[in-house]
């Protein structure tokens, strides 16, 4: 049976009772992201009183179906390159911006759509829909100050940040300092990527897909963000 966000379905797992819970469940899958299997014993005398006289045991397996995810990665250096090569097998759709032709190019990505500007100016005007990932992993501060000026604000599925703790807070100050509102930095995972210990950027970009999948695949993986780096404000 397939459910749609609205409540509308085509086909049937048996009706009764139990499919109208199994709908239910379906639709906040949606939401959640979350795949469960569900159990119903169809011999108790509530089953049958429903017109579920087969009886036995039904197992419903609920799966979440999206389309692919689109992926932008905003800076095509070294973390960026990494990320690439291994998001497109993860089955991600990606998008490179870059304003260095010679890093953001079809030989370094052949997977990606590729954007050759300055990365503030296209941020800017650029359509990024909510159901989105980006990364923000630039070659400097003031890049990656540009690009948060640009996304703090915006709905997205995840957008993430890399950098030190210390580098972060910088940025999470001046954008307060700036007038963005507290309540965007919660959403900022930040720094970014799962703690797995990763030294190289090939390991980095391994914990950024990490995260990535998680937060997908609706795991609570209990990551940092830009509001627990504004916390050290001092006054």
């Amino acid at each position: 049976m397939l459910v749609f966000a609205d409540g509308r379905t085509l086909g049937t797992i048996g009706g009764g009772c139990y499919e109208n819970d199994a709908l239910w469940n379906a639709r906040e899958a949606i939401v959640s992201g979350r795949s469960a299997v569900l159990h119903y014993e169809l011999n108790d005398d509530f089953a049958q009183e429903n017109g579920l006289i087969c009886g036995g045991r039904m197992d419903v397996h609920v799966d979440p179906l999206e389309p692919t995810p689109h992926l932008y990665i905003i800076g095509a250096g070294h973390v960026g390159y990494h990320l690439g090569r291994t998001a497109a097998d993860a089955g991600f759709h990606l998008h490179v911006v870059d304003d260095r032709e010679k890093f953001a190019s079809a030989e370094r990505f052949p997977a990606a759509d590729i954007v050759v500007e300055p990365i503030p100016e296209w941020l800017h005007r650029a359509e990024i829909p909510p159901s989105a990932y980006v990364v923000v992993v630039t070659r400097g501060h003031t890049h990656d100050l540009d690009a948060m000026r640009a996304l703090a604000a915006r709905d997205l599925k995840y957008l993430g940040l890399i950098g030190s703790r210390a580098k972060v807070a910088r940025i999470a100050n001046a954008l307060l300092d700036e007038g963005m509102p507290p309540e965007c930095l919660d959403r900022v995972h930040a720094p970014i990527g799962l703690n797995i210990g990763a030294v190289t950027p090939a390991e980095i970009a391994i914990s950024i897909l990490a995260e990535l999948i998680a937060v997908r695949r609706g795991v609570d993986v209990g990551t940092g963000s830009l509001s627990a780096a504004r916390r050290s404000r001092k006054p």
